[in-house]
C-alpha cells in the first residue's frame, strides 16, 4: 500500500538541517525500497520553505510512522508535525493504473 507523509517543519530548529542532511539522504538511500519519492516543499508565492512529502510502500502507518522516527532529522525537533495519509496512485507516466 502506497502513503504520503506531509511534514511541517518546526522553524525553530531549522539550523539543525545542514548538520543532519548528509545523514537525513544516507537513510533516504539506505531506505529507498520503501520511500519511493522526498523533498522539501516551498510556498509557490512566497518561496519560504513549507515541509516535506515522502511516498512511501508500506504494510500499514504504523510501519510508516516507524519509519519516520528513524529518520536522522526525528530526534532533532525539526519536524514539527506530520501527517500520515493513505494514497491511491491512479495515473502514472502517462497511463492510468486502475
Amino acid at each position: 500500500m502506497k502513503y504520503t507523509v506531509l511534514f511541517e517543519d518546526n522553524d525553530e530548529f531549522a539550523h539543525m538541517r545542514p548538520k543532519y542532511m548528509a545523514d537525513h539522504l544516507q537513510f533516504l538511500g539506505d531506505n529507498s525500497d520503501k520511500i519511493e519519492a522526498a523533498g522539501p516543499m516551498k510556498d509557490s508565492k512566497t518561496q519560504d520553505p513549507a515541509g516535506g512529502l515522502w511516498i512511501v510502500e508500506a504494510d500499514n502507518p504504523e510501519q510508516v510512522q516507524s519509519l519516520v522516527e528513524t529518520d536522522p532529522f526525528w530526534p532533532t525537533g525539526l519536524r514539527q508535525s506530520i501527517r500520515i495519509l493513505e494514497w491511491t496512485q491512479v495515473y502514472v507516466d502517462g497511463r492510468k493504473m486502475i
